[in-house]
């Protein structure tokens, strides 16, 4: 398996549980820290509850009280509160920097699983009965199944479906985060100021460390190709695109050089019409990114976790059949995010008062199929070695 971010180890989890051995290659030489907040709402929570994992995830949640937008001089103009909705809400009840979850799924699953770090997968050669891989360090190995979950750039989907620009859809914004010290004095709300003439935005979102923020960025870009390894780029692109916006955005920009963890691409989605081709699929943004805009994406690769795992023991790991069954279950749910993604973009990065109102009846059953549209079968005759001691405490 490519990637270490959360559907990887995710899916190790559960492919271990099914008493499969399972090998997990990442090209950075350890976990990445950091990153935007993910959250787990609706189904995603049952899959947590049930890798035994809901007490180690909730102990390293940010504990977001709720989130207030605010005019350019700091008034409060809305607020929305993590218990809103079931906890489900715009703030999730879970809220977890993706460092933080990443971590989590790495130790309960490093006793049992083989990770190896600095190396990728460079070629791959698969035949009826196995892939045969080949790594960038030079070792050749072979494995039963392949599966790529590193993420919307996936390069492992390069190689085995064709080139990223098939399958990936521009939405139209910009999204960038780092983390700053909080000189702000920052509590518990996440904060942030739209500009609604230009349509960015900045804000601060509370972390763990009280001493840290996040900052985030976004800005419509409806042309813009970003190269997601030049990172001096995407610096430069974010201070011309926020030149002028007030509120407290020169203050945050004055920290950017200084970041050690810095994020900035595109919004966008993955599309494509089947996720596997023979003894390879693909998972999490991999396959079916919704983009961040849609607070899904953590979830989707939760769910698709737990489901890929089990169809494939269930079919006997039989790749045709248990990656049907998997893609069965998992369309109707990721079409319903992506959906949601779509909306929410396109509501920020283009906002009117003379927007058409929405049918907030087929809206309401478009969030609820977003949140709880997918069965969770229980597996019960499968085999199923139970959490990890970690996942136990």
């Amino acid at each position: 398996m490519a990637g270490t971010s959360i559907a990887g180890p995710a899916l190790a989890h559960w492919l271990r549980r099914r008493g499969a051995e399972v090998t997990v290659v990442e090209r950075a030489p350890g976990l990445r820290p950091g990153g935007q907040a993910v959250d787990a709402r609706g189904v995603a929570k049952e899959v947590i509850r049930r890798m035994g994992l809901d007490a180690a995830v909730r102990a390293a949640c940010t504990d977001t009280e709720g989130a207030h937008t605010v005019d350019v001089d700091g008034n409060v103009l809305e607020t929305y509160r993590a218990e809103d909705d079931g906890g489900d809400g715009p703030i999730a009840e879970i809220e977890i920097l993706r460092g933080d979850l990443s971590r989590v799924l790495y130790d309960d699953t490093r006793d049992g699983v083989e990770y190896v770090f600095g190396d990728r997968i460079v070629g791959l050669t698969q035949d009826a009965d196995g892939v045969d891989v080949t790594f960038d360090g030079g070792d050749r190995r072979r494995f039963d199944l392949v599966i790529g979950a590193d993420g919307l750039h996936s390069s492992l989907r390069a190689m085995v479906f064709g080139p990223r620009e098939g399958f990936i859809r521009h939405l139209g914004l910009v999204l960038a985060f780092y983390s700053v010290p909080n000189e702000f004095g920052l509590g518990r709300w996440f904060i942030e100021y739209r500009d609604p003439g230009s349509a960015r935005s900045a804000g601060l979102r509370p972390i763990k460390d009280a001493t840290q923020a996040m900052a985030v960025f976004a800005f419509p870009a409806a042309d813009l190709e970003v190269d997601h390894r030049d990172v001096e780029g995407q610096k430069h692109l974010l201070r011309e695109r926020m030149s002028g916006l007030g509120w407290l955005t020169p203050r945050i920009l004055a920290h950017l050089d200084d970041a050690p963890d810095f994020y900035l691409d595109q919004v966008a989605q993955v599309e494509m019409d089947r996720w596997s081709d023979g003894r390879v699929a693909l998972i999490g943004d991999a396959a079916f990114s919704p983009s961040p805009m849609s607070g899904a994406g953590t979830g989707l690769a939760l769910v698709g976790a737990y489901l890929l795992a089990g169809e494939l023991a269930a079919a006997k790991w039989d790749p045709e059949a248990g990656f049907a069954a998997y893609e069965a279950h998992m369309r109707p749910f990721v079409d319903a995010n992506q959906e949601i993604g779509r909306l929410h973009t396109s509501s920020q990065a283009s906002p009117g008062t003379d927007a058409e109102e929405p049918d907030m009846e087929a809206l309401m059953a478009l969030i609820d199929r977003a949140l709880n549209g997918v069965d969770l079968p229980d597996y019960a005759d499968l085999p199923d070695s139970g959490p990890s001691e970690s996942g136990k405490s």
